[in-house]
Formats: C-alpha cells, sequence, structure tokens
C-alpha cells in the first residue's frame, strides 16, 4: 500500500481531485502555509468552523513570525 492512499480519521481529502499534501509538497509550501491549507480545504467535511479558527490562528502566526506584528 502506498501510504498516500491511506487517510487515518476520516475521508475529508479524498472527494479531492488534489490531496492537500500533493498541493503542499510540489509547491515547496512551508509548514505554517501548508497547514492553513489544509484546515481550509477541510473545513466543511470534518471539523466545521473550528478548522476555521485554526487557519485563522495559523495566519495569525504567520503573520506574527514573518512580520513582527505581536
Amino acid at each position: 500500500m502506498i501510504a498516500k492512499d491511506e487517510q487515518i480519521g476520516g475521508k475529508h481529502y479524498s472527494r479531492l481531485s488534489i490531496q492537500p499534501v500533493d498541493f503542499i509538497h510540489r509547491n515547496n509550501i512551508g509548514f505554517i502555509e501548508g497547514s492553513i491549507i489544509k484546515y481550509v480545504v477541510r473545513h466543511k467535511e470534518k471539523n466545521g468552523e473550528q478548522d476555521l479558527q485554526k487557519a485563522i490562528h495559523f495566519l495569525e502566526l504567520l503573520i506574527e513570525m514573518e512580520y513582527g506584528n505581536e
């Protein structure tokens, strides 16, 4: 079995034509940016508003780390 073919904890990514992990890896996207992408993509199928709140939190972290707005 190929690791990318297995999803642990639900089917929220299997409905997508492009997996977030593939998009993130192929575009050499950093951890924080990749986390934002995955939370936004999955919110309707997994944790709803909580995933959007997580994405917002990661955006705030990114702003602080990249631009020093603490």
